[in-house]
């Protein structure tokens, strides 16, 4: 497969990453976790990780004294140069310096780093055009710390890389111009979206859109289903590009089926903005595979993927689903008890193929009430 950008490096950038929690709902262990695959997934090394939880909120660096002087203690004493700091907060541009002055080291938020893993996988000319965009809009308040004499923001590496083949534009006026342009092509890969939809709607074949969130093995399934041969890899966010197949089903019965792109807790509104013509795959579809990874469980038990699916199930909500959606529980093979799961949805391995025949039938159940 092509590679959009070289990530080549000699050696992965140590980083640490910190967890911040706002209210006593959130759970800490599972947002270590996800910050850490995240930035796993972005090619870093994650060396040590911290936590806090805010109590007294802290406009200027969100994170409170104590906690920055513990970190700035960790960094200067550490056998490893720490090339990069990950808060799991969306950090204005100022509070960004901030925290970037008081450690002495560059600095990346939530929104950053997700964005740049979507700037490594995306391959597709459309997928390209999108990635553009919601960088773009993110790097817009924040070019004064990019083009600052300290370099401490960076200009190249994480939370730098662009999905095209030019170094980031950083003059506003230029920056506009770009963003203007790709809101015109995007327009215009909706439309043309939107026309090849209504002919497949004049065909009469039903749709069917495989969502869920990040890494639960959507294109995985989509292979099994179909027996191709799409790009899948066990990393956040691993392919980006909407993906459409036949699925035959048997008894004469045929329908087209969609990958779509994974879901993520707070998923930055520059990227659901960019995507939206690639949710409506998912918007317009007559059924949903709604796919889960119940594997996924913290330290303690607690059960990650229930959050998941309430983080899938929101979006879908926002984006005016209204079709039925299937849960999915995929990895069956690595379940002690099934029985829960059960009641609840179909059990299935996709990348054992187990369970297949049992999803088409309610398939064929959901779509021609048979």
């Amino acid at each position: 497969m092509k590679k959009i950008y070289d990530t080549t490096q000699k050696e992965k950038d140590k980083c640490i990453v910190v967890a911040v929690c706002i209210n006593k709902k959130d759970d800490k262990e599972r947002k270590l976790d996800e910050i850490t695959k995240l930035a796993e997934s972005t090619d870093l090394d994650v060396v040590y990780s911290f936590s806090q939880t805010i109590r007294d909120f802290n406009k200027a660096t969100v994170l409170g004294k104590g906690k920055l002087e513990e970190i700035n203690a960790y960094i200067a004493n550490c056998e490893e140069e720490i090339a990069l700091v990950v808060v799991d907060y969306p950090l204005t541009a100022a509070q960004t310096r901030n925290i970037s002055d008081a450690l002495n080291t560059r600095v990346i938020d939530r929104v950053g780093l997700i964005i740049d893993i979507f700037a490594l996988r995306a391959q597709s000319a459309e997928a390209r055009l999108q990635v553009k965009y919601a960088q773009d809009r993110y790097l817009m308040p924040r070019l004064a710390e990019v083009k600052g004499s300290s370099g401490r923001y960076g200009g190249s590496g994480v939370g730098m890389r662009g999905p095209g083949e030019t170094k980031l534009e950083l003059d506003r006026r230029k920056l506009e111009k770009e963003m203007d342009l790709l809101r015109k092509e995007i327009a215009q890969v909706k439309n043309k979206r939107g026309i090849n939809r209504r002919e497949r709607e004049k065909t009469g074949a039903k749709r069917i859109a495989i969502v869920g969130y990040t890494n639960a093995g959507k294109s995985t399934l989509l292979n099994a289903l179909t027996r191709e041969n799409i790009y899948a890899e066990n990393k956040y966010f691993a392919t980006l590009d909407t993906t459409s197949r036949k699925l035959f089903l048997g008894q004469g019965k045929n329908v087209i089926i969609t990958d779509t792109v994974g879901f993520i807790t707070d998923l930055p509104h520059e990227l659901v903005d960019a995507f939206a013509s690639t949710l409506e795959e998912a918007k317009d579809a007559d059924l949903i595979l709604h796919i889960v990874d119940p594997t996924q469980v913290g330290k303690d038990g607690s059960s990650y993927y229930e959050k998941n699916i309430e983080v899938t199930n929101k979006v879908l909500d926002d984006i005016g689903s209204k079709c039925e959606r299937i849960l999915v529980f995929n990895k069956c093979d690595a379940l002690k008890n099934t029985e829960d799961f059960e009641k609840r949805g179909i059990l299935i391995s996709a990348k054992k193929s187990i369970g297949l025949d049992e999803l088409k039938k309610r398939i064929i159940k959901s779509l021609y009430n048979e």
